[in-house]
């Protein structure tokens, strides 16, 4: 496929290409139609037969050159794959497109230090498990770091221990960098409620901004009713990307949670 990719990608190939579609051409002809010089199309004629996409016939003197619809076939299904896949997955770009635009109103606001103190974030979702299991998920570390980032992040470290004073980290990486978030556990009774704070930290330990987690897990029909408040303190200046990414990324770590619960369910 990359080899007909190339073939195509240059703008003499494929109207060489669209000429032969019409019917059977010889060398001569197509340099005629295309304006090139005669071995520049057979140089281009070489290119599209050893992709495939063209057909030598030898006629004595001449050299008929015919195309191919096999490749183009095959190419044109993994395009329509790719195409599918993309469309499928629109709702990913759409995240970028409100992200971006989040980030562009934070920063006209963004003027000093606890531009965002005291703003609040509320989420609620119904988890299609039982008030323990959404429990576990949130208080033991491996089950925690399986939804509690990105998938494209390596966790480092995630826990959140379930008692007061506890300890409350989120530590993972990529290619780009690391993040840390850490801080400490206020209020735990299981399996009914979990307070903390925790502070998104920069390479130097310096706080972005905090944040104050309220989460509460209430029975409820057909599983678990996950009420989550969020309060912002401590705002620096350069949280900007932290502060308008809070709304969709939370909506995504929570669909994560929603989705392991299922799998594991099931």
């Amino acid at each position: 496929m990359e080899q007909i990719a190339a073939a195509l990608g240059d703008g003499a190939r494929r109207r060489i290409v669209e000429l032969l579609a019409e019917r059977p051409r010889s060398v001569g002809e197509l340099a005629e139609l295309t304006g090139l010089r005669q071995p520049q199309t057979t140089k281009h004629l070489q290119t599209l037969a050893r992709a495939g996409l063209v057909t030598v016939f030898p006629l004595g003197q001449r050299r008929v050159y015919a195309a191919e619809a096999g490749p183009l076939k095959d190419f044109d299904e993994r395009l329509r794959t790719l195409i599918a896949t993309i469309e499928a997955n629109e709702g990913e770009r759409d995240v970028l497109t409100r992200y971006q635009a989040a980030i562009s109103a934070d920063a006209a606001s963004a003027k000093q230090d606890r531009w965002a103190d005291g703003r609040a974030f509320s989420f609620d979702r119904l988890l299609a498990a039982s008030p323990d299991a959404v429990w576990r998920h949130w208080i033991e570390p491996a089950l925690l770091a399986s939804w509690w980032a990105p998938p494209s992040m390596t966790v480092t470290d995630c826990v959140i221990e379930p008692r007061a004073g506890g300890r409350a980290v989120l530590d993972y990486r990529d290619a780009e960098g690391r993040y840390r978030s850490a801080g400490e556990v206020r209020a735990a009774t299981e399996p009914e409620h979990l307070e903390f704070g925790l502070s998104v930290l920069d390479a130097k330990g310096d706080v972005f901004f905090t944040g104050h987690y309220d989460v509460k897990f209430a029975e409820a029909p057909g599983g678990t009713r996950l009420r989550l408040d969020l309060r912002i303190t401590e705002t620096a200046v350069e949280a900007v990307p932290f502060i308008a990414g809070i709304e969709t990324g939370w909506g995504q770590v929570l669909d994560n949670l929603a989705a392991r619960l299922t799998h594991e369910k099931d």
